[in-house]
């Protein structure tokens, strides 16, 4: 048998069709559900008069457009739009019978930290959501990508998928990260050497002795950017930590079951001669904390850095750079390390795990935040929040001067009341720092929780290293 990769094991694994022009029919093993890319999904449903396929299967959680903050569970608290698309989603639940985890549920969050949380994620699985940032259960070994709401459609109705496969790309971070480097700045500083078009076409599997030291945490971060880098999804080969976290969640195997999973999980690797179509390696010990000084996650610089000149570029990417800086409302030769902030954003599915909390309550411990800034932490989900309240951690942002939020995607996107207004300027543990993404015209500078807590308190970017 010809040796395979992760994504080659776990693809051949869910074929169910294959035609001769190489689309195919994959098997869906868990189908995430969120409010936004739902509602006509389900409207196709009823109009065909079909039913959910495997309601077992399904998991429908609101996080988008719901507020964060006290009071939200009464619909006259929400704006408009958010209103009607939460209202959506909980008579689809219940009408169609899927997992359903309402506002009212402590289990509510961020649907990509409710699946890994509850045991709704495994090894080997495929996983599925109306959402880019799906990549983010791909840490646990499972092939997991966003679609669109045409294809929410067809794997509510279905439980399959039309695909066709993409290419392996094999990124390596070798030997160890340096003290006061997290995953974030890792996937950061992959993404500014590969460019957001990088992983265009592929599957990349994320390996190497720094990846393997990575928490679940911090490798949930590392592949739900792997969007950002242009991939079609992100892969970690699931191992010891994987199985660790696994054990005991509601929804994981149990007893025989478990043991039979494990076996089974424990094949789920790259074949040492296995075929890819691309490799990069990067040194650990290179990486530094990282920030991004633009409009593109591509724009990433360790933070002692300066900010760079359009001439610095060559091709498209000088008027790119010359608009971004303009957006940015930033001067060539700056340092990155000068740049004052007036928001700082904790949170997204990217950042918002108990880890990540812990990380940044590290930092503002006993300390105060800037006068006048703006200072949010937004826990991934109940659970995460209760967590936290319960170590102690809500008390310290709180001491620090932070509001501390209920659980939802907030500031990440500008599709809920929590939004950045003209100019303002925020360190977002977010993913994305497009034009207009927290709010229009808001300046996003992408930061680790540790590096958004530093930011917090000194006013501007700041080498967490120094605190």
């Amino acid at each position: 048998m010809s040796p395979k990769t992760l994504y080659d094991k776990i693809w051949d694994a869910h074929v169910a069709q294959e035609a001769e022009d190489g689309t195919c029919l994959l098997y869906i093993d868990r189908h995430l559900v969120h409010e936004v890319t739902s509602p006509q999904a389900f409207e196709g449903l009823r109009m065909s008069d079909r039913k959910v396929h495997a309601p077992d299967k399904t998991i429908a959680v609101p996080d988008h457009n719901v507020p964060t903050t006290a009071g939200r569970e009464n619909p006259d608290q929400m704006p408009e739009d958010s209103r009607i698309q939460v209202a959506a989603l909980d008579t689809n639940a219940r009408e169609f019978g899927v997992h359903y985890y309402p506002v009212t549920d402590i289990r509510q969050g961020i649907v990509h930290i409710v699946g890994p949380e509850n045991g709704w994620t495994l090894p080997g699985m495929t996983v599925v959501c109306g959402d880019s940032h799906t990549a983010t259960h791909g840490a646990f070994g499972s092939l997991a990508h966003g679609i669109g709401t045409s294809e929410v459609e067809h794997v509510l109705a279905t439980q399959t998928l039309i695909q066709k496969k993409s290419k392996n790309m094999k990124v390596e971070i070798t030997g160890k990260l340096s003290p006061g480097v997290t995953a974030k700045d890792v996937v950061l500083t992959i993404i500014g050497e590969t460019g957001t078009g990088g992983g265009t076409g592929y599957v990349i599997e994320y390996c190497g002795e720094a990846i393997r030291n990575l928490s679940m945490e911090g490798r949930m971060t590392i592949c739900n950017m792997a969007i950002e880098g242009g991939a079609r999804a992100g892969l970690i080969a699931p191992d010891e930590t994987t199985f660790e976290y696994v054990k005991g969640r509601p929804h994981a195997p149990k007893g025989a079951q478990w043991e039979a999973a494990v076996n089974w999980w424990k094949t789920l690797y790259s074949d040492d001669d296995a075929h890819w179509d691309k490799v990069v390696t990067i040194r650990g010990e290179d990486i530094a904390p990282t920030v991004t000084w633009g409009t593109s996650p591509e724009d990433a610089l360790p933070i002692t850095a300066t900010v760079p000149a359009p001439e610095d570029f060559t091709g498209g990417k000088v008027e790119a750079a010359r608009r971004s800086l303009d957006y940015m409302g930033l001067t060539p030769g700056m340092k990155l390390s000068d740049i004052e902030i007036d928001t700082v954003f904790i949170g997204s599915c990217t950042n918002g795990r108990i880890e990540d909390l812990r990380a940044a309550a590290e930092i503002v411990k006993g300390k105060k935040i800037k006068d006048g800034m703006r200072a949010m932490v937004v826990p991934g989900s109940g659970l995460v929040r209760a967590q936290a309240e319960e170590e102690g951690l809500a008390d310290i942002f709180k001491d620090a001067g932070f509001e501390w939020r209920l659980a939802g995607c907030s500031m990440c996107l500008a599709m809920n009341p929590d939004q950045l207004s003209e100019g303002e300027r925020c360190a977002s543990t977010s993913n994305r720092n497009f034009e207009g993404r927290q709010g229009f015209k808001g300046r996003t500078h992408l930061v680790s929780p540790a590096m958004a807590a530093a930011a917090a308190v000194t006013g501007k970017l700041t080498d967490v290293r120094e605190l």
